[in-house]
């Protein structure tokens, strides 16, 4: 079975949303499910989620699968630029990998967001992508998903 990581966003923690849900749901189909707690707002940048996320990159491996919610979907592009192994699978919902022009997020998240993500090595390191996005998301408007 798959270890699968479900990545919060700004503002989020893993109790929050969907996360607890599916991880319970992934857990029953034998699934080794993480849902690691990262800083925010305070101390959020890239640089203090990947100190905590090389807790868990013994697991990443060929057989994962990322689940990346809001800023979680920018963090794991950046881990997926950062590997040389690719993984399974990525699933993104309401993601973004430009800053939204609010400040209440952007002064938070611009660490996360590069001008020019590289795609390729993106995806050599992972073959399958399904991205999810709303047209009334409050947060996150359909022309920045």
């Amino acid at each position: 079975m798959p270890n699968i990581f479900i990545i919060h966003g700004a503002y989020g923690n893993p109790g929050e949303n969907w996360f607890p849900w599916l991880k319970c749901e992934l857990e029953r189909l034998g699934c080794r499910v993480f849902v690691p707690k990262f800083p925010t707002p305070a101390n959020q940048s890239l640089q203090n989620w990947l100190k905590i996320f090389k807790g868990y990159e013994q697991y990443l491996n060929e057989n994962s699968i990322i689940i990346g919610h809001s800023l979680g979907v920018a963090f794991l592009l950046n881990i997926l630029e950062m590997q040389n192994k690719p993984i399974k699978a990525a699933f993104f919902v309401s993601g973004f990998i430009d800053l939204l022009e609010n400040p209440d997020f952007d002064n938070i998240n611009k660490s996360f967001i590069k001008p020019n993500f590289d795609w390729s090595k993106i995806r050599q390191n992972c073959k399958k992508f399904y991205v999810y996005h709303s047209d009334n998301d409050p947060y996150v408007p359909l022309e920045k998903a």
